[in-house]
């Protein structure tokens, strides 16, 4: 689950990170309103939605009066922001945060991020602030630097000041930068957090460390443990189609091509946009109806698949382990009846009852491609779509 800018520098500011002062607003009015209760200006105003690079699409602004702030503001509410992180289609501003402006001396990069490969939480951090670090790490990746992280010791003050000198900081910005590490150490852990980014964290004209851009995203495995933070999702910088998805406790996530798959495990599921890809398809999903697929799941995800309008083919692709493939069958049988389905079906089913789960299928009278392999399922709903 992913959450605003304003609301990830609360839940940090929680844990004692330094994060300029500010205020979320829904009308250009209270934007100037808030400015002059933040006292004199300079002050930034930011568009607030879930995607970074927002400065460069016109979505941060330094204003230097009130009645700047409110313009600004103005500008931006209703307006659809386009950033590399967005896509083409964008999305609409509908909060904007004024906070304090900041007298920036240097810009750094920091995140904590779970790393795959040691399977620990890693420290990453980078002199090279404020930039895209997907351009940092492809361009100059010696100036990224990292520090994987003892679950059972924790960050501990000795990694925190390596990696303030590995930043060239002098002495009394190591003493700061210390406790913010640890700080943000502590709110990754305690707030089950997969990613905690400060993009930039700056340091002032005065000599101060200052985050002042946060982004945190959160394990949704976890967040039965934290109420407050599951109530900050919004649902307007969401997909609709995943919404609904996960109202009936189904993995989806859309892509660009036009098979719909539909597959029982994650791993299956990858493996299958995998196939597709490789016999000359496009997945457009990520389908995973997970182990007890029943007649109701089976049916919302034929209903979230055919909403897609780019969908020219379904590929169902089950394997029946503790739910048997007759099981499994029949709830795609009467799915497909009750959706209405009208454009290619193949069905790969393997497992328990497999034969009598195809049998089935075949009797149903229903225009449904029956395949016995991954590759001829891949094949035979290909050769649908393209015709």
């Amino acid at each position: 689950m992913n959450i605003h800018e304003y609301q990830a520098k609360a839940i940090l500011r929680n844990f004692g990170v330094p994060v300029p002062d500010g205020h979320v607003v829904y009308n250009s009015n209270l934007a100037r309103d808030w400015a002059r209760r933040l006292g004199d200006g300079p002050w930034a105003v930011k568009a607030q939605i879930h995607a970074g690079g927002r400065g460069k699409g016109g979505g941060v602004k330094i204003a230097k009066t009130a009645d700047e702030v409110r313009q600004y503001a103005k500008d931006m509410f209703g307006m659809t922001l386009i950033t590399h992180q967005t896509g083409p289609e964008g999305k609409t501003v509908k909060r904007v945060l004024v906070e304090n402006a900041s007298n920036i001396a240097d810009e750094f990069y920091i995140s904590f991020l779970v790393d795959r490969a040691t399977d620990r939480v890693t420290l990453m951090a980078s002199a090279e602030g404020g930039m895209d670090i997907e351009e940092v790490a492809a361009k100059t990746p010696e100036k990224i630097f990292f520090e994987a992280v003892d679950p059972v010791v924790g960050l501990t003050a000795f990694q925190a000041r390596k990696v303030a000198f590995k930043l060239g900081f002098a002495m009394p910005q190591v003493k700061q930068a210390v406790p913010l590490f640890l700080n943000l150490y502590k709110a990754f852990v305690e707030a089950d957090c997969s990613l905690l980014e400060i993009n930039p964290m700056i340091l002032t004209a005065e000599g101060d460390l200052l985050c002042i851009d946060a982004k945190l995203n959160f394990d949704d495995n976890a967040l039965f443990r934290h109420l407050r933070i599951r109530d900050l999702r919004d649902y307007d910088e969401e997909d609709p189609m995943e919404i609904e998805a996960s109202q009936y406790d189904l993995s989806y996530i859309a892509l660009d091509g036009n098979i719909g798959c539909m597959v029982n495990g994650a791993g299956l599921a990858m493996a299958t946009m995998d196939i597709i890809k490789h016999t000359g398809g496009e997945p457009a999903n990520f389908l995973d109806v997970g182990g007890g697929a029943t007649i109701e799941r089976v049916t919302e995800a034929f209903k979230i698949i055919l909403s897609d309008d780019k969908v020219k083919g379904i590929l169902v692709n089950i394997f029946g382990g503790i739910m048997k493939c007759d099981v499994i069958a029949t709830g795609i049988i009467e799915a497909a009846k009750q959706v209405g389905v009208s454009i290619p079906l193949v069905v790969r089913l393997e497992g328990t009852n497999v034969e009598k789960g195809r049998q089935l299928l075949a009797e149903s009278g229903l225009n449904i491609v029956s395949a016995e392999g991954m590759a001829d399922a891949a094949e035979k709903i290909v050769k649908a779509v393209n015709g």
